[in-house]
């Protein structure tokens, strides 16, 4: 009996300097050679900070593209979904009233065409992303709002949509900050 308390110490103390001392220290490590340098990829106009790439902003003004719902508020220290099913009414009633938005400042689309990201909040609350179609619905809004040219903000559009990781992992995104930041620069 003996033996065996003085093995599991032994591989207590072991798991402990791995899992809590050299572990932690390798995931630094590989952070800090990640752009951002572990922090997290800032997004700066004018000497100042106005977010942060991979965290999801409350867009609401017409002359914005809008990014994804956000269950909690887009408030990164209570990150969350909203746990509420499909068949939900409180649920579907929030969606109606997304999609009535939506239509309200996009009267030129149909119930079809709205992709489902743009009245669905995600699992996170906080995607920072919406797809190439999302922002396309868009287009036409954000530039009658900014008295601009159409074209101009396509090739904005298209200049901020990455495609998968690798040009295999994920689907094409477009990082909402980064494109309305653009879109704050266009002349």
């Amino acid at each position: 009996m003996k033996s065996n308390i003085l093995k599991s110490i032994r591989i207590t103390l072991v798991l402990t300097v791995i899992l809590c001392v050299i572990y932690p220290a390798v995931i630094a490590f590989v952070g800090k050679q990640a752009k951002g340098k572990g922090d997290g990829e800032t997004i700066v106009v004018n000497g100042k900070v106005v977010g942060y790439a991979n965290i999801g902003q409350s867009f609401t003004k017409p002359q914005y593209f809008w990014g994804r719902p956000s269950a909690v508020g887009y408030n990164a220290a209570g990150s969350g979904g909203s746990n509420k099913g499909p068949s939900n009414p409180d649920y579907l009633k929030d969606v109606a009233n997304r999609i009535d938005t939506l239509l309200k400042y996009h009267p030129y689309l149909k119930r079809s065409e709205i992709p489902a990201e743009m009245v669905t909040a995600s699992g996170s609350g906080l995607d920072p992303d919406i797809s190439p179609a999302a922002a396309n619905i868009q287009i036409k809004r954000v530039a009658a709002y900014r008295k601009i040219d159409e074209g101009k903000v396509v090739k904005l559009v298209k200049n901020h949509t990455e495609g998968p990781l690798m040009g295999l992992f994920g689907p094409s995104k477009v990082n909402v900050l980064k494109l309305n930041v653009a879109l704050d620069q266009l002349k």
